[in-house]
C-alpha cells in the first residue's frame, strides 16, 4: 500500500505507511492462517470418520468370526448330546427287542414247518422290530432258507405299518450275514445304525 504526495514523505508520514502495511500483513496473515486451520480441521475430521469406520469395520468382523465359530461350536455339542440320547435310546429298543425276540424264538419249535404259519410269525416279528426302534429304515437277518419267505413277510409287514402310522418304512434283509442254518429260525432286527457301528456280542436271537 501506498499514498500518493507531492514529495517525499517525511519521517511521521513514514511510519505511519510501515504501520499500515504491517497491519495489513498481519490481518492477511491471520486470515490466511484461519484458512489453514480450518482445512485441518476438515481434513482431521475426515480422517477420523474414516478411521472410525475402519475400526468399526474390524470390530464387526471379529464378532462376526466368533459369533458363527461360537454357533457352530453350540451346533456340534447339540449334534453330540443328540446323537448320545438316540444311541441311548436304541440301545434301549434294543434290548426291548431281544427279550421279544428270546420268547419267539423259543415258541418257534415246530411252528417253521408251516409256511403259511411261519410266514405270519415272520410278518409279526418285523412289526414287532419296527414299533419298537420307530426309524424309518431297518435292517433284519434271517436263515439263508428263509430269505425268500422273510421278504413276502416283509411286505406285509410294511403294509400294515403303512395302514397303522401313515407311515412308509425301508426293510433290507441283510443277505450278508445270515442267521446259522441250525438255529431255530425267526429274524433278527436291527436299527440302521446298530449296523454302521457294530453289533452288541451279548444279544442272543436264535439258538
Amino acid at each position: 500500500m501506498s499514498v500518493a504526495t507531492a514529495g517525499p514523505l517525511s519521517d511521521s508520514q513514514v511510519g505511519v505507511e510501515l504501520r499500515k502495511m504491517t497491519e495489513f500483513i498481519k490481518l492477511e496473515a491471520q486470515e490466511k492462517a484461519r484458512e489453514i486451520q480450518i482445512k485441518a480441521d476438515q481434513d482431521f475430521e475426515k480422517d477420523k470418520s474414516a478411521l472410525i469406520l475402519q475400526e468399526k469395520a474390524i470390530i464387526d468382523a471379529a464378532y462376526e468370526k466368533k459369533f458363527k465359530q461360537a454357533s457352530m461350536s453350540q451346533q456340534i455339542t447339540r449334534s453330540k448330546a443328540n446323537s448320545k440320547a438316540r444311541i441311548t435310546i436304541l440301545a434301549a429298543a434294543q434290548r426291548v427287542v431281544d427279550n421279544i425276540f428270546e420268547d419267539a424264538e423259543k415258541k418257534l419249535g415246530e411252528g417253521t414247518k408251516d409256511k403259511g404259519k411261519y410266514k405270519e410269525t415272520l410278518k409279526n416279528l418285523v412289526l414287532e422290530g419296527l414299533y419298537a426302534f420307530n426309524e424309518n429304515s431297518i435292517q433284519v437277518r434271517a436263515r439263508k432258507e428263509d430269505f425268500s419267505l422273510v421278504k413276502e413277510a416283509i411286505e406285509l409287514a410294511a403294509k400294515e405299518f403303512k395302514k397303522t402310522l401313515d407311515r412308509d418304512v425301508e426293510i433290507e434283509v441283510d443277505e450278508s450275514k445270515p442267521l446259522p442254518s441250525d438255529s431255530t429260525g425267526g429274524i433278527r432286527p436291527s436299527s440302521r445304525e446298530e449296523a454302521l457301528f457294530g453289533e452288541n456280542a451279548n444279544r442272543k436271537f436264535f439258538d
